[in-house]
């Protein structure tokens, strides 16, 4: 199909049409390795090419350009899991805000941000009218609209497009929120799009899945899935639900019905993601290491100053770590193993299975250990589905920091590789 461009008017009228509504589902791009970021909805999505992170990412030139360096174990050995930082630490808002996932620490440095008028507009997500567990980006301007952004949603959302429409706007200080291949492609555009002013407030990510997939997740979890308002995996091996009418429910990890799911639950991008940690934003704020509180890592001086604006109202504390994450990394080794070749889960006797969800919490990796357990297994995960089911790919998908990750545990590169 040929696109003829009007010399007055560079935009078809279909380009307009994602400009002024990037939610649109007609638009949503149908390829097998895209979590609609929302580059191929903006007026050149030619770009997907450059600023994917599905294709061919360069992490140590993206994170020297954003960060002033590449990760460096000899300043920190953590930064080989985690990228580049200047602190990690857990931390709580007291008072926790109404609405939040955890106590409200993205939405509220969002806020802050506003009021200071440090930028022009904030680019989140917000629950859809229709769905409340669907994504919706939005641009916020008013700072007592960050409130509707608290809470976690399960789906993909093309907010990486609001940007060109901020930017139409007059917005030129902009603030975004994002998952890691959001903010892989925003890093990417970054000097074309031409901001005054940009602060990126990353949150981990893994295992996403459409947000039809999650409520048939919901079902298998609740009899009243429809009722549900809240649900999180914490780092004490639960996953926690709350009910509109005020009821909780705990269930222990090892008691979730993953084999009950379809085989194509999780997307192939998520099953391949090599930034689980977000390392190309300048504050990531999540809970894997926080063990009850969030976990905040400042990569850099734009995220010191995002962290300072919470001055007074943040608790903070240094971080734990205890346990041993080998043998639970081997173990899910051994699972993706079995998953990529079409053969059953190695599973647990039902009878052992309440035993060993009450031993987790209390012997099972916390705190730091905890969170490298999850990045090791997300890079163990992502060179094995490769290999298996887009090979050609591993070459230029799979950064060194991910080869260097699952090494120990005998995933070595390969000649072809």
């Amino acid at each position: 199909m040929s696109i003829f461009f009007d010399i007055n008017n560079p935009y078809t009228d279909e380009m307009l049409e994602k400009r002024t509504d990037p939610n649109k589902e007609a638009h949503a791009p149908h390829r097998t390795m895209c979590t609609d970021c929302g580059v191929s909805r903006t007026t050149k999505p030619e770009r997907c090419g450059q600023a994917c992170q599905f294709i061919k990412p360069n992490y140590p030139a993206m994170e020297t350009a954003v960060h002033g360096r590449a990760r460096d174990s000899s300043l920190h050995p953590d930064e080989h899991f985690f990228g580049p930082f200047l602190t990690m630490k857990k931390a709580r808002l007291a008072p926790a805000r109404k609405g939040a996932q955890w106590t409200g620490i993205t939405s509220e440095i969002g806020k802050r941000l506003l009021e200071r008028k440090a930028v022009d507009a904030v680019i989140a997500v917000k629950p859809h009218p229709i769905d409340r567990w669907k994504p919706e980006p939005v641009i916020v301007t008013d700072p007592a609209d960050m409130a509707q952004c608290r809470g976690m949603r399960m789906g993909f959302a093309p907010s990486v497009a609001l940007v060109e429409k901020a930017m139409d706007e007059g917005h030129k200080r902009i603030a975004f929120i994002g998952i890691p291949c959001q903010v892989y492609a925003l890093r990417s555009l970054e000097k074309e799009l031409g901001f005054e002013k940009l602060y990126v407030i990353g949150t981990p990510c893994s295992d996403n899945t459409t947000t039809a997939n999650f409520h048939k997740f919901l079902e298998l979890l609740s009899s009243r899935p429809e009722t549900i308002n809240y649900l999180e995996f914490r780092a004490d091996y639960q996953v926690e639900l709350r009910f509109d009418d005020g009821s909780q429910q705990e269930i222990p990890f090892l008691k979730l019905p993953i084999s009950k799911l379809p085989g194509d639950f999780f997307p192939l991008t998520c099953q391949t993601c090599v930034d689980y940690a977000n390392s190309l934003s300048d504050v990531t704020i999540g809970y894997m290491a926080g063990e009850g509180d969030q976990w905040l890592i400042v990569r850099n001086k734009r995220g010191a100053e995002l962290i300072g604006l919470l001055e007074g109202k943040l608790i903070t504390a240094p971080l734990g770590s205890a346990g041993k994450r080998r043998k639970h990394v081997e173990g899910f080794m051994a699972n993706v193993k079995s998953s990529v070749n079409g053969l059953p889960l190695r599973s647990m006797p039902n009878f052992l299975r309440p035993i060993v969800a009450w031993l987790m919490p209390k012997v099972g990796p916390k705190g730091l250990e905890f969170a490298r357990t999850r990045v090791e297994m997300k890079a163990i995960e992502a060179i094995l589905h490769l290999r298996k089911k887009a090979p050609a790919k591993v070459k230029n998908m799979v950064p060194d920091h991910i080869w260097k990750l699952a090494a120990p545990y005998g995933v070595k590169k390969q000649e072809t590789e």
